[in-house]
């Protein structure tokens, strides 16, 4: 371990600390880590840091780099814990940083097996820290336990076949004694669930399948044996309220993905998200955004959580940017539907949704051989990279798609292993597509404002109690907006795209920034930081 070679050389090394539940619970009150994927277990993707702020924003600076040595792309979202950033990179390895330098610690590589199958790059979106272990979830659909100070392994136990078709590429959850984790692999006809692990010893505690099998509740949603390689994979990071006990997580397309004859019905739970009894993975309810999904819309977007009044009197609310191009209010104690509003072009259902939040389809935009315009494209109007919910403000912040696809679809034949995706998309050809970031009233889905950029982005955001927004460009600009405004106060160019989700820490008392951008992770602050 390199760990071990920097202790031969004398140099002094942080230790890692012990990372309680507790901890992790009430991350909002302990702003100086970032323990878990969104920041806390609610999905608010919010730091209550106020040292970098709308009066000194044009003064920050870039204070370390980290370079990776691969070419993939590199989504991971950092954790980090009193002073160690630990950080995943393509395809399953980890990295303990230094969070004042970026100094490495240590590191560990996975050797992955020949046939692994992925649809969309050899990517990780990071890690999951509870005690003195870092969780990953590796590509060939493995859940690995590190000890936190040496990277060594501690378990490594098996969640699924990855010659099937499965992987994860997901950034684990810690919830109570449990780590939880979904899978991909939607585009090879895999059967979709979620997981959870015991912490310590890699023992599986409860596995819920989002395709039900056959005489389970939901099957009748699919034709036939078409249950049997339904995919509903759960491979973007989900949230968890720790009042109700209950884990919510977002579900992603059925299978094939661009023709539905072979399997008709709503085809549960696909394009859903899933409200399941933390303790034993029993559901608790769920709502489908897209039944019958044909354009590959997965709803695997990162469900947040907060307490506001709606309609007169306080709730526990759900708010969910999906993919489909609706803005989505649900309550989350029951799955009841609240609100369904338009917040980017849509062209495939009527604007207004049914009382019960089901859309209506609008007459020929189903895919064909011959192609089908529609609005928003395949990668939707937002897709896997997280929103944000800033406490101060009362607003929620998403970086939106606005670009319309050609739908093909064609027959395909289920092979183990194999793709199956009966169609495929091209991005409107001649269309130059838009992108923003948009600040939405959480209680209506009305555009508070909104900050036009160049092209749609692959980056999260991010808010703070210092008054900042800040997310990224797909050319690579990282920048900060005001959260009451949208006026641009900061960027800089990292030079690299981005397709990862920012965090806010602090390193001996001071805030950073840091984002993955190109193949680097990038830290911010203020001049003297280092």
């Amino acid at each position: 371990m390199m760990r071990c070679l920097m202790a031969i050389l004398g140099v002094a090394l942080p230790m890692a600390a012990q990372v309680r539940w507790e901890q992790i619970r009430n991350a909002a009150q302990m702003p100086g880590n970032w323990l878990t994927f969104s920041g806390n277990t609610l999905g608010h993707r919010h730091s209550a840091l106020t040292q970098l702020n709308k009066a000194n924003a044009a003064s920050i600076k870039p204070l370390w780099t980290y370079q990776i040595d691969k070419t993939d792309k590199f989504e991971a979202s950092p954790v980090v814990v009193s002073g160690i950033m630990y950080v995943s990179e393509p395809p399953s390895d980890v990295t303990a940083l230094e969070a004042r330098t970026g100094r490495p610690l240590w590191r560990y590589r996975r050797v992955l097996p020949d046939g692994v199958r992925v649809c969309c790059g050899r990517v990780n979106r990071g890690v999951a820290v509870l005690g003195d272990k870092v969780y990953v979830a590796t590509l060939d659909a493995h859940l690995v336990a590190l000890d936190a100070l040496t990277g060594n392994v501690a378990w490594d136990v098996e969640a699924a076949p990855y010659k099937s078709g499965n992987s994860m590429t997901v950034a684990p959850l810690a919830v109570k004694d449990k780590i939880v984790v979904g899978i991909a692999g939607g585009e090879f006809g895999i059967r979709g669930f979620l997981d959870a692990y015991d912490a310590k010893t890699g023992k599986r505690a409860w596995r819920f399948w989002t395709v039900p099998a056959r005489g389970e509740p939901g099957t009748q949603t699919w034709e036939g044996d078409s249950y049997k390689y339904g995919s509903a994979a759960t491979w973007v990071t989900g949230t968890y309220d720790p009042e109700l006990n209950l884990v919510y997580w977002g579900t992603g397309n059925p299978g094939p993905d661009w023709n539905g004859e072979t399997r008709t019905g709503d085809n549960l739970y696909s394009d859903s998200v899933i409200a399941l009894d933390a303790d034993t993975g029993k559901l608790k309810w769920y709502f489908q955004f897209t039944p019958h999904d044909i354009h590959d819309w997965d709803s695997t977007q990162v469900p947040v959580l907060v307490d506001l009044p709606f309609g007169g009197k306080p709730r526990k609310l759900m708010l969910f940017a999906n993919r489909n191009a609706f803005y989505y209010v649900l309550d989350r104690v029951t799955g009841e539907y609240l609100l369904g509003k338009q917040y980017v072009r849509q062209t495939w259902a009527q604007a207004s949704l049914d009382a019960k939040g089901r859309p209506t389809r609008l007459p020929n935009t189903e895919p064909t051989e011959k192609g089908t315009l529609v609005y928003p494209n395949s990668p939707g109007a937002t897709n896997f990279y997280a929103p944000s919910y800033s406490p101060m403000t009362k607003l929620f912040y998403v970086n939106t798609r606005d670009e319309g696809g050609v739908f093909y679809s064609r027959r395909d034949e289920y092979k183990e292993g194999s793709w199956f995706l009966a169609g495929r998309f091209i991005s409107k050809p001649g269309e130059e597509a838009k992108g923003a970031v948009k600040a939405l009233e959480p209680a209506t889905g009305n555009v508070k404002w909104e900050f036009p950029m160049y092209s749609p982005s692959w980056s999260g955001v991010l808010t703070t109690a210092g008054g900042l927004v800040f997310a990224g460009a797909h050319e690579g600009d990282f920048f900060a907006l005001d959260d009451t405004t949208g006026k641009l106060l900061w960027r800089f160019p990292t030079g690299g795209r981005i397709f990862a989700n920012p965090v806010s820490y602090l390193s001996e008392g001071m805030q950073q920034v840091a984002i993955a951008a190109g193949h680097a992770v990038f830290a911010f602050g203020l001049e003297g930081e280092r």
